[in-house]
């Protein structure tokens, strides 16, 4: 999978990668990522990107010219899709990230200050993605959590593609409680059925605790996975 991302702050896409589970993933072929920086397109010698609204407001907005410039010269792949990191987007989901996972390349579109002109919108007609509900000041991690998340699906990312299956979401439900050693902390002991090797005693203890901590901490995701029953 390769992901070419643009944006104004290249660093800030490359220190993350040279860490943990991304590294590893990089440094094994699994991923590629490539950054891809507007500024290197602009027809100012002062390298400007952006400039105040037509119709007044504050901020300033993101100038049409160096993005697109910067998008038609990202070598395309044949299975491609092209992402823009807005709080103006689709919810990103798990589902989502599934769907993508399915792609060679991703191309993202990171953005800053007060936003893109709307004719980057309309030239380049990206997919528009959300993180959620709140903005930040800027594209960037955004990206890097659609990034991540796409890559733990892909087969190498992780030491075994199950984990993945196993996380949060995967099924409509929350992650059931994990443990590991010591068996007793303060007081607090891991569960007997986890300890007596019946392998199919612990895949429904595990099944009910996704069940009744979804239910606690998410409802709602409990009542689109109940009516799926």
């Amino acid at each position: 999978m390769r992901f070419d991302v643009l944006t104004l702050f290249p660093e800030l896409i490359q220190s993350h990668m040279g860490f943990s589970i991304m590294k590893r993933a990089s440094d094994d072929g699994v991923i590629e990522v490539v950054t891809h920086n507007p500024r290197d397109y602009t027809h100012d010698k002062h390298r400007k990107v952006d400039d105040t609204p037509f119709g007044g407001g504050v901020g300033m907005v993101l100038m049409p010219q160096p993005y697109v410039d910067c998008y038609e010269n990202v070598s395309r792949l044949e299975n491609s899709v092209t992402i823009m990191m807005t709080p103006q987007g689709e919810p990103l989901t798990d589902g989502i990230s599934n769907e993508l996972a399915q792609y060679k390349q991703i191309i993202i579109l990171c953005g800053h200050y007060e936003g893109f002109d709307e004719r980057i919108r309309e030239i380049i007609k990206p997919r528009e993605i959300s993180v959620g509900d709140f903005v930040l000041t800027g594209g960037e991690l955004p990206a890097l959590c659609l990034i991540d998340s796409v890559s733990r699906k892909l087969d190498g990312t992780l030491g075994k593609i199950e984990s993945a299956h196993d996380d949060s979401f995967s099924d409509g439900l929350l992650e059931y409680p994990q443990y590991t050693k010591p068996r007793v902390y303060r007081g607090l002991e891991v569960p007997e059925v986890l300890l007596n090797g019946n392998h199919k005693m612990i895949e429904e203890y595990r099944k009910e605790q996704k069940i009744i901590r979804t239910k606690q901490k998410r409802p709602d995701l409990y009542e689109k996975w109940k009516n799926k029953q």
